[in-house]
């Protein structure tokens, strides 16, 4: 298809390059605003073709932090576009989020290809959003597309994490809807009363007051972002909704580019599993070079040593002296795959892991816990080095290797809707004012959404399950994916299981109490149990095995820590609470309270399935 471009050349110099902005227009007609940043040599514009790298973003091309790194690129020899998503900012059209990127990247990459100043390769960059729009265009496999550096973005399936977990969903989407709704066109063209009244609207007294209904929310100023949440919320089985281009990656694995790509992410980033998933799968169908990085941040900390209240130590960035800053490496990823220069890319092992663990344990000056760590260089993921291990829950609320015996007694809770198990971290983006990122001791605090005194830790809740092991003789290193695998009934149609695990600190002159740092979580909606697309309700006292994909991990348990599992049935306000009747929790407002039970003897053997090795501490 060809396209042509309503150029409004405004040629501005900036950081010694000029500028260019233009509309470019899709297959339906929407025009997207672009600029084009265009190096400069000898004072005038570089006229030869170059190769291109492009972003597209719905957060401002304009921005600060966008026009550094156009600035970056640009002046080390690429012609860089940054494009407004449509909808956003300066483009036109309605925003959509997600599921118009695969259709307008495309159009873009076969604009940018025709360009004069383009030399047919075209590399692509970005984080969150802008990597989901990386995801989305090689899903189509436009022309040009030669590399793509995706950093903590790119969904394998949003249904199965991301959007939703479990088949829970994700309330991040909320906030990040209430966040991104104050910059749409609506609220910003009336400051006086659409973004007055979205100004006094107080998302803490929302969350209390679940589900929204359509037009009496905090969104019903912005009615296209209303829209965006409660039909996204509202699917809850996963159809030919989730499996759009934008949404789903592995549905349309048969034809991604097959380019040189970097996934990029960190341990407590809700993209953990969807970067991982896609390297697994692309790194094994595709013939070019794919690589995986994974820190110890949150999403988008690639530039600091901390998670939460959790210090990782000096060396936990990605700049370091052998590879330069962050922006050296991927401009040497860019610079060998575009420019074919010679680099470390082709011989450099393929997964790139940090450990976390190993540290001092002590409370650091800024006050956080000194967890440390170290970067480990793999030929693949899991690592050769760690072996599959099965931890049996036991009774007494032990977790270890042997297997239980017969007779045990299951162990149950009272799970109340009413009274969710607060969300004290974890596997967060786009969470304030509701919810804090990262690693905590879990305990409940006033900081943390749903706490309240006299702030005990969580594991004395009645309605938490509680199985560790002994204080480890050695360190022992579990990195892999994390899988628990249960027993389970209820006296409810449906509800929904979690499961956490826990780094348990022993007692020491900082943490007199210990800290039970988190690790990784997840959850099953158990009309889910069998089919994501068919839901299958739970008979009166029925038994059914049940499996918890928790997040990617990598940690070192050291010698006297304990390797804890926590069992439960919420963890709010990440996630939305089961109403255990079968309904969609965002369109039912009945919740009546359930017995929920764990299985865990000999013929019914609940247990956490880790990747382990001998850890040296």
């Amino acid at each position: 298809m060809s396209l042509r471009v309503r150029r409004r050349v405004i040629r501005r110099k900036s950081n010694n390059h000029f500028i260019e902005s233009a509309m470019v227009p899709t297959r339906d007609g929407i025009n997207l605003a672009t600029d084009i940043h265009r190096p400069i040599r000898d004072g005038k514009m570089v006229e030869e073709p170059l190769p291109v790298l492009l972003q597209r973003t719905p957060y401002d091309k304009n921005s600060s932090a966008r026009l550094e790194e156009a600035a970056f690129f640009t002046n080390n020899g690429y012609v860089t576009v940054m494009q407004d998503c449509r909808g956003r900012y300066e483009s036109e059209g309605g925003f959509s989020k997600y599921v118009d990127e695969g259709q307008d990247g495309y159009d873009t990459l076969e604009w940018l290809a025709e360009q004069a100043w383009c030399n047919g390769k075209i590399g692509t960059f970005g984080l969150s959003y802008a990597a989901h729009t990386q995801a989305a265009l090689a899903s189509l496999s436009p022309p040009g597309l030669a590399a793509m550096w995706l950093e903590c973005g790119g969904f394998a399936s949003a249904y199965h994490s991301g959007c939703r977990n479990g088949g829970a969903f994700e309330l991040r989407q909320v906030t990040w809807a209430f966040r991104e709704a104050m910059e749409s066109p609506e609220v910003r063209a009336n400051p006086d009363t659409t973004r007055a009244a979205m100004v006094r609207q107080n998302l803490h007294e929302w969350f209390a007051r679940f589900p929204w209904k359509r037009g009496h929310s905090p969104l019903s100023w912005s009615p296209a972002y209303e829209d965006y949440l409660m039909e996204i919320w509202g699917h809850d089985t996963y159809d030919e909704y989730w499996q759009q281009v934008g949404l789903c990656a592995m549905a349309h694995y048969g034809t991604f580019a097959d380019v040189p790509q970097v996934h990029q992410c960190s341990w407590y980033d809700p993209y953990a599993a969807s970067t991982v998933n896609n390297y697994l799968a692309l790194s094994e169908a595709k013939s070019s070079k794919i690589s995986l990085v994974m820190g110890p941040w949150t999403h988008g900390g690639r530039s600091v040593t901390y998670s939460g209240n959790v210090d990782f130590g000096p060396l936990a960035t990605l700049d370091n002296p052998r590879e330069g800053s962050f922006n050296d490496q991927r401009l040497s990823f860019f610079d060998h795959w575009l420019k074919e220069q010679d680099s470390a890319w082709d011989s450099r092992s393929p997964v790139k892991l940090f450990v976390m663990g190993g540290g001092s344990g002590r409370r650091n000056p800024e006050g956080r816990l000194d967890h440390g760590g170290k970067w480990v260089e793999e030929a693949a993921w899991p690592p050769s080095r760690v072996k599959e291990t099965s931890l049996y829950l036991n009774t007494g609320g032990k977790l270890s290797v042997a297997m239980p015996e017969a007779g045990i007694s299951p162990s149950a809770y009272r799970f109340d809707p009413e009274h969710p198990v607060p969300t004290i971290g974890g596997n967060i983006s786009s969470g304030l004012p509701i919810m804090e990122p990262g690693g905590f001791d879990q305990r409940e605090s006033e900081e943390f959404f749903g706490c309240q005194p006299p702030y005990l830790p969580l594991a004395s809740r009645p309605d938490v399950l509680v199985f560790q092991t002994d204080p480890l003789p050695e360190g022992l290193e579990v990195t892999g994916p994390v899988v628990v695998n249960l027993w389970v009934s209820s006296t409810a149609v449906d509800t929904d299981f979690t499961a956490k695990l826990i780094d348990v600190y022993p007692p020491s002159r900082d943490y007199p109490e210990g800290y039970a740092l988190n690790l990784s979580d997840g959850v099953l909606r158990t009309k889910f149990r069998q089919s994501w697309s068919e839901p299958k309700l739970m008979g009166p006292g029925e038994v059914c095995p049940i499996s918890i994909d928790l997040y990617p991990t990598s940690n070192l348990f050291a010698q006297g820590h304990r390797i804890r599992l926590d069992i439960s049935s919420s963890n709010f306000p990440r996630l939305d609470v089961n109403g255990n009747t079968g309904e969609n929790p965002a369109l039912s407002p009945i919740r009546v309270t359930a017995d929920n039970t764990v299985y865990h003897d000999r013929t019914r053997p609940s247990h956490v399935l880790l990747w382990m090795a001998a850890g040296d501490c």
